[in-house]
């Protein structure tokens, strides 16, 4: 097996640093990730109050929401190449600096365009931080072990800034206004600038072809349009006009962009790399285990703020199960994964995404918190860790260091996706059978109860509970009032079940494929360069050996 003249030559700038040196660059690294996966929850809490404030329709809370995650997936490959040719840490400074300024300007907004403006600059900058990220981590920990480790911290870092985002929200909102959450990014990001320049050296693929451009533009579009359908598509519908037509454009733009990236010598993204089973089926992992995860934590926002009327700082503290139980999993599955291998970490993680699903789909309105809410939390969150650590190891062991940022934006990508796959599926879903159940009840409230905003708002989601409970109502209409709330928690969590069932449906059908098609022989023998095991059957694949030598 050839090693690549770029491959060694971009880890030679990483050879001198010391433990200690590693270690500094590894926090800094993980400093620069915590800014960009942070920052998207803390926006989600905000958004009661931002549309109270800019007097924001469903719609535009939305676009908030998506304006990032439109521009932040459509960017991940193109930026993850650049990356590799000009860069990596040159590229996580200039988006982190990017960062800092859009976040700024968010605080300063005062209506909602600029604010929605301000949130997709944040998403190209994000874009270009977040691949930086990992392949900085494998071209700093080239040794397998501890590269395995570092892979663990950096994916126990983006479960519990997911997590923990509501709480570090909650507390913001509990005291400032919703311009904090956009001012907190300005200090961190700071700091991660100083850290990352004091700590982090650079590296960069050394030999590079002439620049892919028409790659970088299918990539663009391609993926744009396909995660721009999925956001809009229970807003449409799913087989309307509009979703079609979007569609049809990603899977045209997507397969131009496999066609030509098969036939450029420099390609932002080695089509044949999927032809290693390690890189496809983790990734195929990665993407249902986000699919499942952030739908989870959208069933479970619902839940708490919805049905047991929680504050969003009490929803944060009530999530921290999930937080916690990601911080303890990640680094012993990755290192288990050592031990017996990473298809038994992936299938099993899977299973247990699976059973906490299940379980979150038995919970009702009665449920205790402290009982089968907190298990499945703490279960999703060990699911989600155990798939995680080991399936992004795999992804990032499968690539040759020169196309280290192309491979991390794969495995971004494929988070990105499966996320908004996972909100938009599982979340049509569940408001699908929400709205079927209440739209009757709310349209009879008399205007004593609720007002045509508040009822417009109880249609699409439970949480307007918060909402119509602070409302003052005439003693007499009170029962009224009780039975509706009830029977709008009711319908979200009958909306929840089935929501959770085509979860658990999801995530079995994925351990089934991985179990059959991943290699179980526990992986000894570790290579420097890409993390291929000798024992394992897939090291010597031509089409593995093919991709080698190419790159």
């Amino acid at each position: 097996m050839t090693v690549s003249m770029a491959s060694r030559q971009s880890g030679r700038a990483t050879s001198g640093l010391s433990q200690r040196g590693r270690i500094a660059a590894l926090v800094a690294i993980c400093l620069a990730e915590l800014l960009v996966v942070l920052d998207n929850t803390l926006v989600n809490v905000a958004l009661p109050s931002m549309a109270v404030q800019l007097q924001a329709d469903m719609s535009g809370l939305q676009w908030i929401v998506d304006a990032f995650t439109l521009a932040f997936s459509g960017l991940l490959l193109a930026m993850g190449h650049l990356g590799d040719r000009f860069g990596r840490r040159r590229f996580m400074i200039i988006g982190l600096i990017g960062v800092a300024i859009m976040s700024a300007a968010g605080a300063l907004s005062s209506g909602l365009g600029q604010v929605i403006a301000a949130r997709a600059g944040m998403g190209v900058f994000a874009a270009v931080v977040f691949p930086a990220t990992l392949a900085l981590l494998i071209n700093i920990f080239t040794e397998p072990r501890q590269r395995a480790g570092a892979v663990a911290a950096w994916t126990a870092m983006a479960g519990m800034a997911v997590a923990i985002g509501p709480t570090i929200g909650g507390w913001l909102l509990e005291y400032f206004s919703w311009h904090s959450v956009f001012w907190i990014n300005v200090p961190v990001a700071l700091v991660a600038i100083a850290a990352v320049v004091i700590t982090v050296p650079e590296s960069r693929a050394d030999h590079v072809a002439r620049l892919d451009r028409i790659g970088i533009l299918l990539s663009l579009v391609g993926v744009t349009a396909l995660v721009w359908s999925i956001i809009e598509a229970p807003k449409h519908g799913w087989l309307s006009t509009q979703s079609i037509a979007g569609y049809l454009l990603s899977i045209i733009a997507l397969a131009v962009f496999v066609s030509w990236e098969l036939r450029v010598a420099a390609p932002v993204l080695n089509m044949r790399l999927f032809r290693n089973r390690r890189f496809a089926l983790p990734s195929l992992a990665i993407t249902v285990s986000y699919f499942a995860a952030f739908g989870f934590l959208f069933l479970i926002t619902q839940y708490f703020q919805g049905v047991k009327e929680l504050t969003p700082l009490e929803f944060g503290i009530h999530s921290l199960p999930f937080a916690v139980a990601v911080g303890f999993g990640a680094p012993i599955a990755t290192m288990m994964a050592q031990r017996f291998g990473t298809t038994a970490m992936v299938v099993s993680g899977l299973l247990i995404l699976a059973v906490a699903m299940y379980i979150a789909g038995r919970t009702t309105v009665d449920t205790e918190y402290v009982g089968p809410v907190v298990v499945s939390m703490i279960l999703m969150g060990l699911g989600f860790a155990v798939v995680q650590g080991p399936a992004t190891e795999s992804i990032m062991g499968s690539v040759p260091l020169a196309e280290a940022g192309a491979g991390s934006a794969v495995n971004d990508t494929t988070r990105e996706v499966g996320g908004a796959l996972g909100v938009a599926v599982l979340g049509s879903i569940m408001t699908s059978i929400y709205a079927a159940h209440v739209s009757g009840r709310i349209a009879g409230i008399p205007a004593q109860i609720m007002n045509p905003q508040q009822k417009e708002l109880a249609g699409n989601t439970p949480i307007s509970v918060l909402e119509i409970v602070k409302a003052p109502v005439n003693p007499l209409l009170a029962p009224a009032k009780a039975d509706l709330i009830h029977a709008m928690k009711v319908a979200a969590m009958e909306g929840s079940q089935v929501a959770s069932y085509v979860a658990v449906g999801t995530l079995v059908v994925a351990a089934i494929v991985v179990a059959l098609a991943l290699p179980w022989r526990a992986e000894r023998g570790p290579s420097v360069l890409l993390g291929w095991r000798e024992t394992d059957p897939a090291a010597t694949d031509p089409a593995v050996e093919d991709t080698v030598k190419q790159a």
